[in-house]
């Protein structure tokens, strides 16, 4: 079943909808300005001087279901927001504001907003291909990591464990003041609902 989910994954983003000029590491990170699913604007410059994290998401996807069902997700947004990290989660494509506040709250989000790309700009700007796919900006503006959350592209909630989470690595070693050792690996998930 997973060799299935992950061949329909490749297959939905085969299609060309990510941009062909993607962002690059060490470059400044697409400017943007996107409103939240409470109708409250967020513009990515309002957050220069604290880490930005853009995180796509797709509730239905069941790699996303793996993330947040378990709780690990809800748990690395609330670590780093409460060190002053920007954590957005972006949802490209048709996405009904009402229904994802619905979903999001009580399954404990602790991102600091939702953000909502109807048209994909975005998304395209950025690349992002899959849900998850996260992208982390530094306090500069400039993309220190793009990728997969971890090296477990599974659906199975048990393969966390042991799984290296290669966003907690990019933002401890960032803030620490050394080099990001992986800051590009393979996002995996479902395929970004590009309009």
């Amino acid at each position: 079943m997973n060799y299935f989910l992950a061949l329909v994954s490749a297959l939905s983003f085969i299609g060309g909808a990510a941009a062909p000029d993607s962002p690059e590491i060490g470059k400044s990170a697409p400017a943007f300005t996107l409103t939240d699913v409470h109708g409250k604007a967020h513009a990515l410059e309002a957050f220069r001087g604290r880490y930005v994290v853009l995180e796509w998401l797709n509730f239905d996807c069941p790699y996303v279901q793996k993330h947040y069902g378990s709780g690990s997700m809800q748990r690395l947004q609330k670590e780093y927001t409460d060190k002053g990290v920007a954590w957005f989660s972006v949802v490209t494509g048709k996405g009904d504001a009402a229904a994802l506040a619905g979903r999001n709250e009580p399954a404990g989000g602790a991102q600091t907003a939702v953000l909502l790309d109807p048209d994909g700009t975005v998304g395209r700007s950025y690349g992002a291909r899959t849900t998850p796919h996260i992208f982390i900006i530094d306090p500069e503006g400039k993309l220190i990591y793009m990728g997969g959350i971890d090296d477990k592209p599974t659906t199975r909630k048990e393969d966390l464990e042991g799984a290296k989470n290669y966003v907690a690595a990019a933002l401890d070693e960032s803030m620490a003041g050394t080099a990001v050792t992986t800051s590009t690996a393979s996002p995996y998930g479902c395929g970004v609902k590009y309009p």
